[in-house]
């Protein structure tokens, strides 16, 4: 007997395929069980002590494009008054200009307020050297890489491959200086005096507030102020950091500084931010969001220059 086409297409997909069904019921239980066990788990291992003495411990990793996550975990850290001193752990070339200045900020008010040591890893350059200035202290390891106290600005010009393709673009602007930086167009006279102000400006700020931060003339700080990366040994040598060790030495000298034991609970953050399936599906899903994220950041890092400009605090 010939079933009616209505029954059909009301007839349940797990009736139709139930060995499908059953598969990818079971292979949904399992990525949700492990995925959760591992978010747990997570939650876990960052669990916060309730009452007590604290020591934070915030990380500054990788290109700075965007310093909200850290300057809120600062300003948290801040406020806390169980937490007694930070450890800043900086491991970053620089970056975007305005980022780089709000790390700043955000470290000089805390160290206004509590012991900060900052510890450099393999680099704390330009940008990231510029968040650690502030610092109550700061410990570099001798081959760290730090200072290149400078501006950087680049664009790309694609009139020429244009012009191979028989393409021609017209570019309309309500003024003479919106136009600089375009892609298919060169930079005039003008405009380029006009961006290079921009530069020298942006580097002025960054000596003026190295010299502040450090208790250094800007004019000593002017002499290194020419893009130069320096070793931790040479940084020590020109009184832009204050200790030579690493991380381990850095929190013992912390520990000190505060009055603490070797016991002392110790806050770590900013936490990742990841959206909800990720976490869900654990650590390695969460590896390749990130992964994406950071590729991402790094692509538009120093987009809020003038059109088409890239303007870096970055070695």
């Amino acid at each position: 007997m010939a079933r009616n086409p209505e029954t059909n297409a009301s007839t349940k997909f797990s009736e139709q395929h139930p060995l499908l069904f059953g598969i990818l019921l079971i292979i949904l239980a399992v990525a949700l069980f492990t995925g959760a066990m591992a978010f747990f788990r997570g939650l876990g291992s960052k669990s916060r002590p309730l009452s007590g003495d604290k020591i934070g411990l915030c990380k500054i990793e990788g290109m700075i494009t965007d310093a909200r996550e850290v300057t809120d975990f600062l300003a948290e850290l801040r406020a806390d008054e169980s937490v007694k001193g930070v450890l800043l752990r900086i491991d970053s070339p620089g970056g975007s200009v305005a980022p780089s200045q709000e790390l700043y900020q955000a470290v000089q008010e805390l160290a206004k307020v509590k012991p900060v040591v900052v510890s450099m890893g393999t680099a704390a350059a330009s940008g990231g050297y510029y968040a650690a200035a502030p610092a109550t202290l700061i410990v570099a390891n001798p081959g760290s890489i730090t200072g290149s106290i400078g501006v950087r600005a680049e664009y790309v010009n694609v009139q020429g491959l244009l012009e191979k393709l028989g393409l021609k673009t017209d570019l309309m602007a309500s003024g003479k200086m919106k136009a600089a930086g375009s892609p298919t167009q060169p930079l005039t006279r003008e405009q380029r005096a006009y961006l290079m102000a921009l530069i020298l400006d942006l580097h002025q700020q960054f000596v003026s507030d190295i010299a502040s931060a450090r208790g250094l003339a800007e004019a000593d700080v002017a002499k290194l102020a020419d893009g130069r990366a320096l070793t931790g040994r040479q940084a020590l040598e020109a009184k832009l950091v204050d200790k030579l060790g690493g991380q381990e030495l850095a929190m013992t000298t912390l520990r000190e500084m505060v009055k603490a034991d070797q016991n002392i609970p110790v806050i770590e953050g900013p936490e990742k931010k990841l959206p909800l399936l990720p976490r869900l599906l654990g650590a390695s899903l969460s590896a390749v969001v990130q992964a994406l994220g950071q590729d991402a950041a790094r692509s538009s890092a120093g987009s809020s220059g003038p059109d088409g400009i890239s303007l870096e605090y970055r070695q």
